[in-house]
């Protein structure tokens, strides 16, 4: 069996069916289970590879014959931000996290921006998936969006106070234009309008979400 190039982290948010595991099959992927995501994989008939957290989410633990790794509720970083700092020591540098977004804690969504960010300045990439949302963070580099016809896409300087970006197959096309933190010039609801699409990061962070309804 050919080793395995990229990591799914499952986190503890609520996945309301089995579409998203559709687009990203498990069976790609080296899994890593953060806390009560361990319960979304036992819903979906998904083998970890390695539970970690601290399971103070978690209303069902691994059994002793999976491999976890227990944390102390008190620690500096989340469950989600772990299990990716694991996967990157494993050499992982292409990422999905679902089960990431949502779930009755906002700051939780917020966090899991901050992993994105950890993974870009890491030198590698990841993105926060659920069944209608995707979102991406990206320097100096471009996103290319290839078959998303209709899709929503915004853009947001992220890390910084500006980016500076080009949109090429969206509706409102740019041409290095920056983007401001509280500006009038604000990149949210674009929508790709041809079958290659691509938003381009001149200089800066951009946060980029696509949502399909």
């Amino acid at each position: 069996m050919a080793e395995k190039q990229k990591c799914m982290i499952i986190g503890a948010s609520p996945i309301p069916g089995k579409k998203i595991f559709l687009e990203y099959p498990p069976a790609d992927y080296f899994i890593i289970c953060a806390d009560g995501g361990y319960e979304t994989a036992v819903t979906f008939d998904i083998q970890p590879d390695l539970v970690v957290g601290d399971f103070d989410s978690a209303s069902q633990m691994p059994p002793k014959t999976m491999k976890c790794l227990s944390l102390p509720v008190e620690k500096d970083v989340t469950d989600t931000m772990f299990a990716v700092m694991k996967g990157l020591t494993k050499g992982f540098r292409d990422f999905v996290l679902l089960g990431c977004l949502g779930g009755q804690r906002f700051d939780h969504s917020i966090a899991n921006l901050e992993v994105l960010q950890f993974l870009t300045d890491h030198g590698a990439k990841g993105v926060l998936a659920d069944e209608h949302t995707k979102i991406f963070v990206i320097r100096d580099s471009r996103l290319r969006l290839s078959q998303m016809k209709g899709t929503t896409v915004s853009v947001f300087p992220y890390n910084g106070a500006t980016c500076n970006v080009s949109y090429d197959g969206l509706e409102y096309p740019l041409n290095h234009e920056t983007l401001t933190c509280g500006g009038t010039l604000m990149g949210v609801s674009n929508r790709v309008n041809a079958d290659l699409a691509e938003i381009r990061v001149h200089t800066g962070t951009a946060l980029v979400t696509l949502y399909e309804p």
